[in-house]
């Protein structure tokens, strides 16, 4: 007998980890979208509860006019990567989407290179980023996350990286 394997969101399964990150975009066109990275899992919850004060944490703010720009790329590109693991392919939904580790990490190396750059720039984040391996943003996030990795950091690693993937 097969174990079915479920996965939520973007290849996030809380059977076998609980750490993700967690985008929230919300139903309002004013409202930032906020991601988290969580070292929790609620269960049975529909939605679950942010805790900042605790153990999840705010990675990142991005206006929804950026974050239009650069969903679907986002959405393909890890696809891209489920399929190639046999897991379903995730979407990102009004409300709250999971994602594994390593995709939120790769997510957040795109989002704080253009979270500060005009929306023009946007395409050009977009395929610099494409043009890394997952190993390469892996490796941005670590390094960018070790000295600036909370939300309202704007510093070292943090503008490296806007200047390294919003350029041609």
């Amino acid at each position: 007998m097969s174990i079915k394997r479920t996965s939520l969101g973007f290849g996030f399964k809380p059977d076998e980890s609980r750490h993700h990150f967690l985008v929230y975009l919300p139903a309002k066109k004013d409202a930032s979208v906020v991601i988290y990275e969580r070292f929790d899992w609620q269960d049975r919850a529909v939605r679950q509860t942010i805790n900042i004060c605790g153990n999840d944490k705010t990675k990142a703010e991005l206006s929804q006019i950026k974050w239009k720009l650069l969903e679907e790329a986002a959405r393909t590109e890890f696809n891209g990567h489920l399929k190639k693991q046999k897991l379903p392919a995730g979407r990102f939904v009004v409300g709250q989407t999971p994602l594994t580790q390593l995709l939120g990490k790769e997510l957040l190396v795109l989002v704080w290179a253009v979270e500060d750059c005009d929306p023009a720039v946007v395409p050009v984040a977009i395929r610099n980023w494409l043009g890394l391996s997952p190993e390469e943003r892996w490796w941005l996030y670590t390094m960018t996350n070790a000295q600036t990795g909370r939300r309202d950091d704007r510093r070292g690693w943090r503008m490296a990286l806007k200047y390294a993937i919003c350029h041609e």
